[in-house]
């Protein structure tokens, strides 16, 4: 008879946060592109007329806000879609396979990318072209304005993904936290959403994003170390 000893460890199957930091850049992504679409727009001041010539020249002495306006809407879109597939498989890993709340989670940040993507559309036609009458009328600016300050606002999808991990945590599948925090900001999302109002839901949606993303990242991360190595034995009868 010989015994045997081998080592095994606890550690869990999820081996990578890299979908959880690419969350984290697009809700820093996201806040950027919020603020940085409130600065294109022109101010309110009582008493005055705006005039879409005004805002035409406003958007030409801010060129380069455009420029990252438009850099950090599509990079946000974008790491949207791998927190969004990340964040499906994170969840589907723990649940039962029948569960809706990973798929409704997918949806709903990918209606959050397909927004902010097309709300950076038409930065090309407006960088290369604004204050050519040629390309463009001061009315045409004037749409563009509010195109960009309304458009990749829309986070209702957001919302729904808050709620879903909401849902998940009482499974136990996420920490329970992250799941307060998906049931506070992303049913406050839903509710702006659903009013006149639906604009506001980006700064909410967006934080909802930074702060759950870092709470995945940081939990996982937490799961991974704590693991344990296990000596396992083995005999043999000879």
């Amino acid at each position: 008879m010989s015994i045997s000893l081998s080592a095994a460890t606890t550690a869990p199957p999820r081996t990578t946060r890299h979908w959880a930091a690419a969350g984290v850049l697009a809700g820093v992504a996201s806040l950027a592109s919020v603020l940085l679409s409130l600065a294109l727009s022109r101010p309110y001041e009582e008493g005055s007329i705006v005039t879409p010539a005004l805002i035409e020249a406003g958007l030409e002495d801010k060129r380069p806000l455009l420029v990252a306006f438009h850099v950090t809407t599509v990079a946000a879109a974008l790491l949207l879609v791998v927190f969004a597939a990340g964040l499906r498989r994170r969840i589907r890993s723990s649940h039962a396979p029948q569960a809706l709340a990973p798929d409704v989670a997918f949806a709903g940040l990918l209606l959050v990318a397909a927004a902010q993507l097309l709300g950076s559309g038409l930065d090309t036609e407006f960088l290369f072209g604004i204050g050519d009458k040629a390309v463009n009328l001061p009315e045409d600016a004037s749409t563009y304005s509010h195109w960009i300050a309304t458009i990749p606002w829309l986070w209702a999808g957001g919302g729904l993904a808050g709620l879903a991990v909401g849902v998940a945590s009482r499974a136990g599948v996420v920490p329970r936290w992250v799941g307060g925090v998906g049931f506070v900001l992303g049913g406050l999302v839903v509710l702006i959403a659903l009013s006149p109002l639906q604009y506001l839901a980006a700064l909410p949606g967006a934080l909802w994003l930074l702060v759950t993303a870092f709470g995945f990242a940081a939990s996982d991360r937490r799961q991974l170390t704590s693991a344990q190595p296990i000596v396992a034995a083995s005999i043999t009868n000879r």
